[in-house]
């Protein structure tokens, strides 16, 4: 058997910033080192973050990819980190194939490479390239067909990035027939609801596959609308886990593997095989060091244990919004505290995701606030420590009436138009971001306002089901030892018990609820997660076992609301379908799930059913 000791650097990369990540490549390479390790392996395209989306197709930042990849080689000997193999994820380019109509131009790579002894010893790129849920890399990449074989103190190491476990055959497939020991697969494998399982079983399964040690290593921070978890894990070839990083957090999973000592024979080179999925893949055979490493007393891996189902989602949120403001350069955060449970649950993420200095809050009560909003608004500033001021907004409503006849939803919305322009307003004379507080039950059926409550720059929950917003608060409000990672310990629950008891209002009228206008919420999130996640038709709804008109009711919603989700800001995923990447539905659309004569002009029927219109 032969010693590996392997750190897989489950950390946070900032799409663009080159300079930074190569920095971050040399910092966690040293810690690596400084924990004895003979290989370190980063996540997916870490040198130039993932996903690049639309840059991948500028020459420019290509070019400055793999420029800076060859310096960062040369900067890791230069600092004494040369003898330490390092598998980094960039964007290179096929340089054999000429651009044509249909392909993406310049021919990217979604690859890796790995530096050694100041030199790009070998690069590689990712052959399966997934076109569902947000991803859409047929548009930015071509596909790579090799799997490069490095031998490393007697090991022989395999190499395939992120999809390539995901689909059959291919590099995974090819592993097997190469004979290697070890298979290494950066990944950036964005977070939704129970995939940690899923990807656990995957590495499982494929590790068997391949019949050898496998290495999972995934990005860990926020892009926009993605959240990435990192629980890297590293399994045996019998696909027991070994080591586990934790969830949310960034880390250096170092885990000591004893491994199959390779064959003495070691020819470098090429040879073609088949990848059992129509395709060749060429094994491309590296020599980085031959001799076994001599022995030495193994550590006790790590294997942190998840966070569970409201604590990953929680983790989600957090992060998100921390990236999110951090990455783009804002320090604080402005939100409207209504003293419902939305603003409650959005304030408490922002808190625990910048501190809550950095949190202000503007409580704008109206003619139909009641008094329980307000001092449930004032009792949760006072408990969190964040910044609140109130600018009650009745005279501003009252001019803008004074000057316009509005009556109905018109004169409704007003008031949360009203609202958005304080927000945005104070935004702009202190540089705050503004986050809306919408979940994802209001987008879905229509239940925000345009340029009133939806007005913002970030959505932190509008991804949340309104069942697991009242979930999420009471779990937040049972978290206040400190155990959890993004849960600051505190004397008293965050959120006051009375928000989350309360029955659900906007407060535009007087006495209004929600369920004056739409289901209990258990009811309406079962019946939008069938129509929206699972993408159910009518009959489909019905025979599943909601009731027939409700069905009808929550599509006329949902489809007419498309216009109004496109203008919501982004918010971190955490279902399997967004609103969003996910989910790309057209505005204008004839087509309806309900074809009956009374729904013949759907439009007009929608509106009349809406209870807050655009």
């Amino acid at each position: 058997m032969a010693q590996l000791r392997i750190a897989l650097a489950q950390a946070n990369a900032t799409v663009g910033d080159l300079t930074g990540n190569a920095d971050r490549t040399v910092e966690w390479t040293r810690r690596a080192a400084d924990r004895g390790a003979h290989l370190v392996v980063f996540p997916e395209m870490f040198l130039t973050g993932y996903p690049v989306e639309d840059l991948a197709l500028r020459k420019s930042f290509v070019d400055a990819s793999i420029a800076t990849l060859e310096a960062t080689a040369r900067r890791l000997a230069d600092e004494g980190l040369g003898e330490l193999a390092v598998v980094l994820g960039y964007l290179d380019r096929r340089a054999d194939v000429v651009d044509r109509v249909g392909q993406p131009a310049g021919a990217p790579l979604d690859a890796a490479a790995v530096l050694y002894q100041g030199r790009v010893a070998v690069r590689t790129a990712k052959h399966h390239l997934p076109n569902y849920g947000v991803f859409d890399e047929y548009r930015y990449f071509v596909r790579g067909d090799r799997l490069p074989v490095l031998r490393l103190h007697g090991v022989d190491v395999a190499v395939a990035i992120c999809e390539d476990l995901w689909q059959e055959g291919g590099p995974v497939t090819v592993t097997r027939e190469a004979g290697a020991q070890l298979l290494v697969a950066p990944n950036a494998s964005p977070y939704e609801r129970n995939k940690d399982d899923v990807r656990l079983e995957l590495c499982a399964r494929r590790a068997r596959e391949a019949g050898c040690a496998l290495a999972y290593v995934n990005s860990v921070g926020g892009q926009d609308e993605l959240a990435f978890d990192g629980d890297s894990v590293i399994v045996t070839g019998e696909g027991e886990l070994i080591a586990r990083g934790p969830q949310f957090e960034e880390d250096l999973l170092v885990a000591d593997l004893d491994l199959p000592t390779a064959p003495a024979e070691f020819t470098p080179g090429e040879t073609p095989a088949d990848g059992h999925d129509g395709t060749t893949i060429t094994i491309e055979r590296v020599l980085l060091s031959s001799a076994p490493v001599p022995a030495y007393t193994p550590e006790e891996p790590p294997r942190a244990e998840p966070l569970g189902d409201l604590g990953e989602v929680y983790g989600a949120l957090v992060l998100g919004v921390r990236d999110y403001v951090r990455k783009n350069g804002f320090r604080s955060v402005i939100l409207g505290l209504s003293g419902g449970i939305d603003s409650a649950l959005v304030a408490t993420i922002a808190a625990d995701a910048i501190g809550p200095d950095n949190v202000h809050t503007v409580l704008m009560p109206s003619r139909y606030s009641s008094d329980h909003s307000i001092t449930d608004a004032e009792d949760l500033v006072k408990r969190q420590g964040i910044h609140s001021r109130t600018v009650p907004i009745r005279g501003m409503v009252d001019a803008y009436e004074a000057e316009l006849e509005l009556h109905g939803l018109a004169a409704e919305n007003l008031q949360a138009r009203v609202r958005g322009n304080i927000l945005m307003g104070l935004s702009n004379e202190h540089g705050h971001l503004v986050l809306t507080t919408g979940n994802k039950s209001e987008l879905a059926t229509g239940y925000s306002t345009l340029y009133g409550d939806s007005a913002g720059g970030y959505g932190p929950i509008k991804d949340v089901p309104k069942v697991t917003v009242f979930a999420l608060c009471r779990w937040r409000n049972e978290r206040i030892d400190g155990a959890h990672p993004f849960t600051p310990p505190s004397e008293t629950p965050p959120i006051p018990q009375n928000i989350i008891d309360k029955p659900p209002s906007a407060e535009l009228r007087p006495g209004q609820l929600d369920t004056d206008s739409l289901p209990p919420y258990d009811i309406l999130d079962a019946l939008l997660d069938d129509y929206v996640e699972k993408d159910m038709g009518r009959d489909g709804l019905i025979a599943a076992g909601h009731d027939p008109e409700l069905v009808e009711r929550v599509i006329r919603l949902v489809d007419a609301a498309e216009y109004k989700r496109r203008q919501y800001p982004p918010g971190p995923k955490i279902t399997p379908k967004n609103f969003g990447r996910d989910r790309r539905l057209p505005i204008t659309n004839k087509w309806r799930e309900i074809v009956a004569p009374h729904t013949a002009d759907p439009a007009r029927v929608a509106k009349r059913q809406t209870a807050k219109d655009a």
